[in-house]
């Protein structure tokens, strides 16, 4: 620090590339690159200007997958509902320099326990805004849950479930033989009385490579002559055929497969995959400052920060 009579006061700068190597608490100075006094406090730079200097990030957030339906052992066809795919938000926002940001990231919801049992739903993830989690598989004419996307009803007729308008779709009916499929984030899950697919995700090229996210999960059947539903594109997981079903892919938010029961045996459903944040920041204004471990990689001018966990990230 310069101090220089009438003229004022300079303070050290530097860009954030050429921050202090090896920083002491305390320290501060002025970051070039972000436009924002900030000052190390033992153990990241943490952002102290007055001003409402801000910046464009594009953001995907993903939400939990639902859980597949169970089923319990029956004499006639039998198949749980599909899971639903998480919610699926993908947009712009603006980060204001130094505001330090949450990164919540959803968990898949559990598995119908074998029995007539409905899956559970998962949960939210955040990131300025929130992706709903996907609905629950039904069971045994019960109804899938509401959620992102909606999970699949039960067989014998179990309505599916609704979907958050902008997030996901709903999910199938079931059928006589079939559990209707989880709603994906691109597609109605299918009707039990159909093939009990799973609804298609949808794809983002936000990490600079095409991946599809959030599919809705197959229903399950009876050891019958019906083929279970198939998960949707996206990490839906499959429908069992006299077996559980399959889970939907981790931080896809894929929806988790049915049960489908014999007579002589009942089967699970399974669980959902958990969902993901991700940030685009132009590399010009990254800030280096996060929390919860997210991998951070380059797509041409920008940073791609994925949070597979909960986490942070100061803009």
């Amino acid at each position: 620090m310069i101090l220089d009579g009438t003229n004022g006061v300079t303070f050290p700068s530097w860009t954030t590339a050429t921050r202090p190597a090896s920083p002491t608490s305390g320290m501060s100075g002025y970051n070039s690159t972000l436009l924002a006094f900030e000052i190390y406090n033992g153990t990241s730079w943490i952002g102290f200007n007055t001003s409402t200097t801000a910046y464009t990030v594009s953001y995907l957030i993903v939400g939990g997958g639902g859980g597949g339906g169970g089923t319990a052992q029956d004499a006639t066809d039998n198949g749980g509902g599909g899971g639903a795919a998480g919610g699926y938000l993908t947009s712009t926002t603006s980060l204001i320099v130094g505001t330090t940001y949450s990164a919540v990231v959803g968990g898949g919801g559990a598995a119908g326990a074998t029995g007539n049992n409905i899956g559970t739903q998962g949960t939210a993830s955040s990131f300025v805004v929130s992706a709903t989690g996907g609905g629950y598989g039904g069971t045994s004419s019960t109804a899938g849950g509401s959620g992102g996307s909606g999970g699949g009803g039960g067989w014998n007729s179990g309505a599916g479930g609704s979907g958050t308008s902008g997030q996901g779709f709903a999910g199938g009916a079931g059928g006589n033989n079939i559990g209707g499929g989880g709603g994906g984030a691109s597609a109605v899950g299918a009707s039990g009385s159909v093939s009990g697919n799973g609804g298609a995700g949808t794809a983002s090229s936000i990490t600079g490579t095409s991946v599809t996210y959030a599919g809705g999960g197959g229903g399950g059947t009876y050891n019958g002559p019906n083929p279970a539903g198939t998960g949707g594109a996206g990490g839906g997981g499959n429908g069992g055929k006299n077996a559980v079903g399959t889970a939907g892919t981790a931080n896809l938010g894929g929806g988790g497969g049915a049960g489908g029961a014999s007579a002589g045996a009942g089967r699970a459903g399974a669980a959902g995959g958990s969902g993901v944040v991700i940030l685009s920041v132009p590399t010009t204004a990254y800030s280096g400052t996060t929390t919860g471990s997210p991998t951070i990689t380059t797509s041409g001018a920008n940073t791609i920060i994925k949070f597979t966990a909960s986490g942070s990230y100061t803009a």
